[in-house]
């Protein structure tokens, strides 16, 4: 895809929705002594949340997972968007256009694995970490060249302000749909 069309798409962006785990976390997951899960979150993604909201742009996670410290990452960067335990992303998203009146092309949708697979093709504006699968990578429309849980969602927040400001000169992506020339 041509950055002219990203840029078009990332200007229409009201709420950029987001997985967790692979996209706001490396994927990984850590057990302490007693079994306690702990997940690592980018203090640089935080910031791309505040960043987005600053700019009129709300942020909010959908996740297949029921994890108290995802809740509690939300909380603290007052994401109200909380979907937690989703299996099905679309219908997610749909009860989310529903309730808000927002339009599909004013959504944009950051995952990294087959279970985001069909919410990418759903929204205005889809991306991926630069370590997503294939699968992922195969439709999302800009790939960050940063890897989940290291600041890819800071990135796609980066893009979208910048599209929306109108600072956008050259591409930030690697996607194999964006062209050579402009």
């Amino acid at each position: 895809m041509k950055l002219a069309e990203l840029t078009a798409r990332a200007r229409r962006i009201r709420l950029v929705l987001t997985d967790c785990d692979g996209v706001l976390t490396d994927g990984g997951v850590y057990y302490s002594e007693r079994g306690e899960e702990m997940k690592r979150f980018s203090i640089r993604d935080g910031m791309g949340v505040v960043r987005l909201r600053e700019h009129g742009i709300a942020s909010g996670i959908i996740t297949g997972e029921v994890s108290p410290s995802v809740r509690t990452r939300a909380a603290k960067l007052q994401i109200e968007e909380l979907h937690l335990g989703i299996k099905d992303k679309p219908a997610c998203l749909q009860g989310i256009l529903d309730r808000t009146g927002l339009k599909a092309d004013e959504i944009a949708f950051i995952g990294d694995d087959t279970n985001d697979i069909e919410i990418l093709s759903c929204v205005g504006f889809s991306a991926c970490p630069g370590d997503a699968t294939p699968f992922a990578r195969a439709v999302a429309d800009f790939h960050c060249q940063t890897p989940g849980g290291h600041g890819c969602f800071r990135e796609l927040a980066e893009f979208i302000i910048a599209a929306q400001l109108g600072g956008i000169d050259s591409p930030k992506t690697d996607s194999p749909k964006e062209e050579a020339s402009e």
